[in-house]
This record gives C-alpha cells, structure tokens and sequence, in this order.
C-alpha cells in the first residue's frame, strides 16, 4: 500500500456516507484509489460489487492503471464515467424505455443538426439561427434538471421565445426516439427514468454496487445526483471525494449544492478534509486562500504545504493586448533558455477563448510553440465524423442523422433538395429514412434517376451490414473506407492530403481499440468514439498550452500566466450584480491559480481591442484580493521590462542580414520567402502554410538562398 498522509488515512473508513473535501493538489486520487484497493486486498469485497465513478474517460483511465498496480483485479471493477456507466447500463436495458440495444448516441453537432432540421421545418422565422442555438441549450438545462418540455415551460414561462423552445423540445424528442438514438443527457435522464419506473432493475444494480466512489463530486448535476442516490439505497455505501472551492460549471448544470448539502441529504455523512497541498508554493497557496476566503457558500478549509515558499508572484499591465502578450511570451523565451525548462512547462490561462489571438500570434512571432486548448479535435474533423456516420448507420438503421450526412458523401449525385424531401416524407411517415429508400410507393415521389441513385445508396448500406456480420472490427472499417471509395475522393487532391493521413490515423484508433477491447464490436468503437471527450486525448507534444480556466482543470504546470485581469472579463461582467455568479467567478480565479506549481504571473493591459474598438480597462478585484502579495507594475516603456531579471537574449543579433525576397528556413514551418520587412519584424510566405509575421529577432529563421 501506498503511504497516506494522515488526514488521508482517517478517510479510509470501509462502510456508510462518506465526504471527503479534498483542496485543489491534496491527493485526492491516491485516497480514491487506495480505499478501493483497501476494499478488495484488506476486507475481501468482491471486486464485482465496487462501481468507480470519473467524470472524464482519461481520470477513468488512470484510475484503472493505478488501481491494476496495487490489485489484480481492477479489469472486473466498473470504473468509468457516468455517462459511460449509463450508457452500459442502457446497453442491457434499453427495452424497458422503448429502444433496442444498438441505440445510437448524438453528439451535440449530431443534435444541433437535428434541431437546425426541426426549426427549419416549422419556419419560425428570421431567427431560426438564433432560435435552434437557444433552443439546444435549453433543452441541455431542462434534462439536467429532469425536467418534461410542459414542466419547463411552467418553470421558465418568463424565458424569450418558450413557447417555440417548448414545441422544438417535444419535437425534438419525438425524433430522436424514431431514431432509436439518445443524446449525452438522455444517457443519464434515461437511466434515472429506468430506475424510478422499474423496480427489478434498479434492485438490478444496486444489490451488486455495494461499494460507490464518485470522484469531482462538486461537478455532479441534479439528475446525476439522483441516479447516485438511487444506486446507493439497498448497501448505504457512498464514498465522495471532491471540492467545493473548484466547482465552476454552474453554467452547464453542475449544482454545488449536492456537496455543500450532502451531510443533510445523509446525516449520518462523515466529513473529512484534506488541506495538505503537494503541488506548489507557499507563496501559491497564500494568494489562492486568500481569493476564495471571500466566498462564503463554502465548506471552511485552508490550503497549506510543506514545500518552500518558492518565488514571488509576478504581476504585469501593459498598455495594451499587444503589450501584454510580448511580456508573457518573453518569459516564457527567457525561462527556458536560462531556467532548464521546456515549453510544456507553461500555461497561458484566460477566461475566454477570444483572448487568445494576442498570444497566439506573439508565440508564432518568437518561433515558439503553441497550441489552443480544446481546440479542434481529431474526431470533430469532417472526414472522420463522415466514417463514424457509416459505422452508426450500420449499426442503428434507424439514425437519421448520421445516414443524412453521408448520403452524398463521397458524392453520388444526390442534391441538398432531394435530401430534404427525403426527410419530409420520412417525417410524415413516421418512418426512417433507410426504410423509405426501399418502399416503392413513396419512393415514387422522385424521377427514375434520383431513384436509382438513393437505392444505390441503401444497396451499399445494406453490404456494409451484411459484411459487418461476418468480419472484425478493423477488417470491417477498411472495407468501408475501400468500399465507399473515401479514400480515393480525396487522393488525386494535392490539398486534401492532411485528411487522407487522418484516415490513416483513424484506422490507428481502431486498431488500438481492438488491442485493447478484445471481442469488441463495430458499435463499441463507435461509443467509444462518441464519449470520448476533449482532455481525453493525450499529447506528450513540448508546446506551450493556452488555454480556458474551465479547460484547464485538473491539469498542472510548472509556470502559470493567468492574463485578461479586467473587470468585465474575469471577473465576467455578470458578476457584478449576481452574488452566486461572483462566487463562482472566485472560484474560477481560484482554479486558474492553483494549476501552478513553481511560479504564478498575472496579468492584465490598461487598454483592450473588443467589440470593434480599444478601450480602457478596469484592473479585475482578484487584484486587491491579494494585495498583501503583489501589486500590478505599471509599464513605462514600450516594451516591457522584466521583473524577474531575467533578459531574453535575441536568437538573431545581426537582423540587418534579412532582406526582402530571401529564401529563408523556419524549424517550424519549413521554407519560406521574406515578402516584407518592417522594423524587426518579417512577413514570411511559407509553403503550404502561408504569411506568418515573424519577430526577426527570436524566430528561429535561417537564410538559405
């Protein structure tokens, strides 16, 4: 067993209610861990009967790889998130709700389609646009509430435009229905439906869950909660590590009250708390209890640590956005050429993405590297989702959407008109669509070529499932990418390469897959794929990460800048007259804070470019908050000056050797031709990338002609 500190020992108590409030670096997955491995080495519990619950796949797969170290039965346990829980639940049970096994799961591109298609059809308007976007975001928060289009207009009667949101929700899931097909809140609402009405099978999984572990229990929403509480009646055994202090995503239907509750929803809750932090400094730690000792909505805890006091905070105004960057992205030159690090090492934190052009644009000029965080996603491409709709088809004959998007791709010859006629007929049909290719009466509603060419295309689809039947997975997947000719859409397009390497890449995943999920099937892949979410995707890449306060946590870094300090900004504007927005804007602050582990920057300009103009800034309350550990330095020059003595030597001493029309090469982006010089600065046309303007001074730029 792994050695606890004491605090984490006493949580260690096998039976009943338990909360652990475990502050942001304490450990709280080595508590985790070493319970359920206390379960099974020291009291002999059936692994079979402990449920893990992780809220992203990736903590999910860490806890199964640290639990296989220190049992040897982690593979029997079920650890996975919830929605990965439900969905196998539902997998077993999905009769009982009117689905079949082979469900499809929307994504929420498949679901913006679907009510894109839902508002257009019932032509409310100029707004449709406007319309289809509140309506989705509607429907998320009225399912995450458990609650019925009627039940949600009479709670939210006052909202613009609820009557239409009502009548696009019940349509909504009338649709998904025929489609046999759930979105990511279905999974849950869907299984808490199940438990509620069905007896038998909710007694099902409780008798065998004697032992539940919830992980980031302060992100839980009220329908999870619920399934929770419901799994855990028959062994009164709950075990639930999170912290308040971190919950900020109030936005997305996460209720803090679930932690802050939870020793009322069970009295005989024990509470423990684990405060010692392992991750950063003294100095830290001193500024992020300071910014979330304002809240008051909180479970009373101090963060302290062992390490040394580390270096002071760092804080930097510029004049401007321009200025800002320059600054963050010199340090982070100046720190890895004279303080041993990689770029890996640093996180630019903001709290909104449109702050990131600055810095993009900065790093690109000193040739470092960089990537947005929560970017675009491999699965998110289009030639990969194109595969993914002839797998879901394959495997749920019903999934409309899915089959819509590749009924033209690669193109054969069926037009944007024929496919919404195609719907309609479905629609009033009550029918799928695959269905209707093959109903001669209907069908007729199109000319002999428009004909030939959809039943051309439920031919195909009727081979790909006759030869899925019969092949491995892998197998089965190359054969649609042969059969369907995708990849030879794309292989005469010097332009498209980038997306045929994606097929190769893709073919990777799957292969990988089948290693590991031995017996798997074409629908488990596709499941997989559907669930797996942004920070599931690993990347050992030395870059410099910027990223969103929300998309950041749970990760560390060496040297954190959290930038955009601003009233209106962070804190967002809201907050000034919403007291619980206020305490979760704390929060967020307190979150971005302690992702750093050595050294903390913050940062903010008098002057900000948005909304089609630069204006003045207010420096954010988070300032004043810490006014015992820093104070903002006011720049004076055009260019900042250093305040941690560290200079930032050129790479380029003599820039005046750059002229106009070289050839020149970049580490980075390969050859390129210098199409303009102005001041210390290049743009630089490179092949198959583009313009980059580049600092001559620190890009990494070699003349070669």
């Amino acid at each position: 067993m792994i050695k606890l500190n004491e605090a984490q020992a006493k949580a260690m108590i096998p039976d009943g209610h338990i909360l652990v409030l475990a502050g942001a670096g304490s450990g709280k997955t080595r508590v985790l861990t070493q319970r359920i491995a206390l379960l099974v080495n020291e009291y002999g519990v059936n692994p079979r009967n402990i449920l893990a619950i992780t809220f992203t796949n990736k903590a999910s797969g860490e806890m199964k790889e640290r639990l296989a170290q220190v049992t040897n039965c982690a593979d029997k346990m079920w650890i996975s998130t919830i929605h990965s829980m439900c969905a196998k639940i539902l997998r077993f049970e999905a009769e009982h709700l009117g689905y079949t096994s082979s469900f499809s799961i929307y994504s929420d591109t498949d679901s913006e389609k679907l009510i894109k298609r839902i508002v257009a059809e019932m032509k409310t308007g100029d707004e449709d646009e406007n319309i289809a976007k509140n309506a989705m975001w509607h429907i998320s928060r009225a399912k995450n509430a458990a609650m019925s289009p009627e039940r949600y207009r009479n709670e939210y009667g006052y909202e613009r435009n609820i009557d239409k949101i009502t009548e696009i929700y019940k349509k909504y899931e009338v649709m998904l229905k025929r489609a046999n097909s759930m979105d990511f809140d279905d999974l849950l609402l869907n299984v808490l439906k199940l438990f509620k009405t069905n007896k038998p099978v909710l007694d099902k999984y409780s008798d065998r869950f004697r032992y539940i572990s919830v992980d980031e229990f302060q992100d839980t929403n009220t329908v999870q909660y619920e399934i929770l509480k419901l799994l855990q009646s028959k062994h009164q055994n709950l075990f639930v590590v999170g912290d308040d202090d971190q919950s900020i995503y109030g936005w997305r239907g996460a209720e803090i009250k679930n932690i802050l509750n939870f020793d009322k929803d069970f009295p005989d809750a024990k509470i423990f708390k684990l405060e010692q932090n392992y991750r950063s400094t003294k100095k830290i730690l001193g500024v992020a209890n300071e910014i979330i000792s304002k809240n008051t909505n909180r479970h009373d805890k101090q963060l302290w640590t062992e390490n040394g006091d580390g270096v002071r905070i760092e804080t930097y105004c510029g004049y401007n956005e321009s200025e800002e960057a320059y600054y963050v992205v010199s340090q982070i030159e100046s720190l890895v050429r004279y303080c041993n690090m990689q770029y890996s090492d640093f996180a630019i934190l903001m709290r909104m993405n449109a702050l990131s052009r600055s810095f993009e644009q900065e790093c690109t000029k000193f040739g470092i590297p960089a990537k947005v965080f929560g970017g675009f996603k491999f699965f998110e491409r289009k030639e990969i989702k194109d595969l993914v709709a002839y797998l879901k088809v394959v495997t749920n004959i019903y999934d409309d959407e899915s089959l819509l998007r590749i009924i033209n791709v690669p193109k054969r010859g069926i037009g944007d008109t024929t496919i919404k006629k195609l719907a309609q007929i479905a629609d009033q049909n009550a029918m799928p669509i695959l269905q209707l290719l093959t109903n001669e009466e209907l069908m007729s509603a199109f000319n002999k070529g428009t004909r030939t060419k959809l039943l051309g295309f439920a031919q195909l689809i009727n081979e790909l499932y006759l030869y899925q039947k019969d092949h491995e997975v892998k197998e089965f997947v190359n054969y649609v990418i042969n059969k369907t000719a995708y990849r030879d859409s794309l292989a005469d397009k010097e332009a498209e390469i980038d997306r045929i390497r994606n097929l190769d890449e893709f073919m990777n995943s799957v292969e990988e897959f089948v290693k590991q999920n031995p017996g798997c099937t074409v629908r488990d892949y596709v499941e997989s794929v559907t669930l797996v979410a942004d920070r599931d995707v690993d990347d050992d890449s030395n870059y410099v990460t910027l990223a969103t306060v929300h998309a950041a946590k749970g990760l560390e870094f060496k040297v954190v800048f959290v930038v955009g300090l601003e009233d209106g900004i962070f804190p967002n504007g809201r907050a000034k007259f919403d007291v619980v927005e206020m305490e979760e804007e704390r929060r967020l602050m307190y979150v971005a804070v302690t992702r750093a582990k050595e050294r903390l920057y913050l940062t903010h300009a008098r002057n900000r470019y948005m909304y089609g103009q630069s204006k003045p800034t207010i420096p954010s309350e988070f300032f004043s908050d810490v006014d015992d550990f820093v104070k903002p330095k006011e720049s004076v020059v055009s260019k900042p000056v250093f305040s941690t003595g560290l200079t930032c030597n050129e790479k380029n001493k003599n820039i005046s050797r750059f002229e106009k029309g070289q050839k020149v090469k970049h580490k980075v982006f390969g050859e390129g031709v210098i199409i303009l010089i102005k001041g210390e600065n290049a743009d630089v046309a490179f092949k198959g990338v583009g313009i980059k303007t580049l600092s001559l001074k620190f890009a990494p730029l070699e003349v070669i002609g």
